[in-house]
């Protein structure tokens, strides 16, 4: 698993969400759409405490977690949030973790 958000996403979480810092956001599977890797569910956010953190990674004051059941979805996965300018909003993308054997 392996997650990147760069500094523009952090900001546009800030913006959206319109929470003081430091505050939580939590990335989690939702059952629609037409997830790019996994059929059926697409990323979501929301703005709350974590119960049973799974992972996180700190920005600027804001908390990116996943609770420990939804890991499944990021597992074996490079997910990158970034911010497409043209649009000024939030796009998410996923690629697939390469394993390498070691001899």
């Amino acid at each position: 698993m392996f997650i990147s958000i760069d500094e523009k996403a952090a900001r546009w979480f800030t913006k959206e969400f319109e929470c003081n810092k430091p505050f939580s956001i939590r990335m989690f599977p939702r059952y629609a759409g037409f997830g790019q890797q996994h059929k059926g569910y697409s990323l979501a956010f929301s703005a709350e405490t974590p119960e049973d953190i799974g992972f996180t990674k700190e920005i600027n004051g804001i908390t990116f977690y996943i609770e420990g059941n939804d890991v499944w979805f990021f597992e074996n996965t490079e997910t990158y949030l970034s911010v497409n300018d043209l649009i000024d909003e939030l796009q998410v993308a996923f690629k697939e973790e390469i394993a390498t054997a070691i001899n």
